[in-house]
């Protein structure tokens, strides 16, 4: 296993260079930027300009605040599998000063935050972990003495992208859950000049972390954002949409106990408590631990965590969401998959009557002939059909 510190990427050194001088080789690092291209929702043809930006960049400077949260973001990142494109890109990036990576302490580590924020003043990106508090003037969270929020204010004012990862960052996550005592806010209610980008999620995936400063690093800016300010590569579906276990959805095939009968089967977790329906995140597809499962694909529910407010909306985790948008807003989900059965069975006696008229209507475009006897030798006129 390399170390971060073991091969130090130098200042003036080009990604390129130094991942080759790590022991990357060249068609590693093609596929890498491939996956990137695909994650990113790029096409094929972009995968080069992916390589060429990458290839050539000098070492980014990043300041990683970690504020009221409880590490788990991080840990989330670190537990990436070794050895891979994204962890040596993460590792390098995140050197500069991240609190729970660094061995420096107390003032030399403030020294640090305030060396690299002076020395790549409007070139850094800013990675934020944890919500800010803002009752009784923030002092539920204080480092050095500084609030959380003066210490944010600080770094965002001299920072280049301001990305904020996990749902404490992102809207203020557990706890700004009502009542919310320390009056846990997101990064973007603080900061109001320049876009934040929310990596969704409690914890977020890596990949989309990965994805994202990769965008950043290719393109010079941040990736198309939704509504809540998270990148539309990731965040653009909902899981619904992507499940692998939709048929069984549609089919009214639902689990009604853990470890029932349904559940064995792989049925969909609707009734368990599944938020997938309301839930917009990539798990389906990037999922866990190198793509080795998702909370579903281990027969959990989605909890929601992506979407802001998920402890008071999406609670009980284990009870139904009471409806769904889907084939008509009318309609829950305990009965959309018994309409799907339905409409099945309608659409066979639709095709069979159909089927009836047209022959009716053929019937009765035959030539009339007139009635009477039955001429000599000839068929009987009302025995055709």
């Amino acid at each position: 296993m390399l170390l971060p510190t073991s091969t130090p990427w130098s200042t003036d050194e080009a990604l390129g260079t130094y991942l080759e001088r790590r022991g990357v080789s060249r068609r590693d690092f093609v596929t890498f930027c491939g996956e990137m291209a695909a994650i990113l929702g790029l096409s094929a043809s972009m995968a080069p300009r992916v390589l060429k930006a990458l290839e050539a960049v000098k070492r980014p400077p990043v300041v990683w605040l970690s504020l009221q949260e409880c590490t788990g973001c991080t840990e989330s990142i670190l537990r990436t599998a070794e050895p891979t494109i994204g962890d040596l890109l993460l590792e390098t990036i995140s050197l500069d000063f991240q609190e729970n990576l660094m061995a420096a302490a107390g003032h030399a580590a403030e020294k640090a935050l305030h060396d690299a924020m002076e020395a790549n003043k409007g070139k850094y990106v800013l990675v934020v972990t944890g919500s800010v508090p803002l009752e009784e003037d923030g002092i539920y969270l204080t480092i050095a003495g500084r609030t959380a929020k003066t210490i944010l204010e600080e770094a965002a004012a001299g920072a280049a992208h301001v990305i904020a990862v996990g749902a404490c960052a992102h809207w203020g996550n557990v706890q700004a859950a009502n009542p919310n005592p320390t009056g846990a806010v997101g990064v973007n209610q603080i900061v109001k000049d320049k876009p934040v980008v929310n990596i969704a999620g409690c914890p977020p995936i890596a990949d989309v972390i990965t994805a994202t400063i990769v965008h950043v690093l290719t393109f010079g800016r941040v990736p198309e954002l939704d509504s809540q300010g998270r990148p539309k590569f990731a965040y653009g579906a909902r899981i619904h949409d992507q499940c692998p276990r939709r048929a069984n959805y549609d089919a009214g095939q639902f689990v009604e106990a853990f470890d029932d009968e349904a559940a064995r089967k792989g049925y969909c977790l609707y009734h368990v408590g599944c938020k997938g329906p309301a839930t917009f995140s990539p798990c389906p597809i990037f999922m866990w631990n190198t793509r080795t499962s998702w909370p579903i694909g281990a027969g959990h529910p989605c909890i929601g965590c992506t979407e802001v407010g998920f402890w008071d909306t999406m609670t009980p985790f284990y009870g139904r969401l009471p409806n769904i948008a889907g084939m008509s807003v009318e309609k829950t989900a305990d009965t959309i998959g018994a309409l799907a059965v339905a409409g099945t069975a309608v659409g066979i006696a639709g095709h069979a009557a159909l089927t009836a008229a047209g022959r009716l209507k053929a019937r009765k475009e035959l030539p009339q002939h007139p009635q009477g006897p039955p001429s000599s030798g000839g068929p009987n006129p009302s025995s055709v059909s």
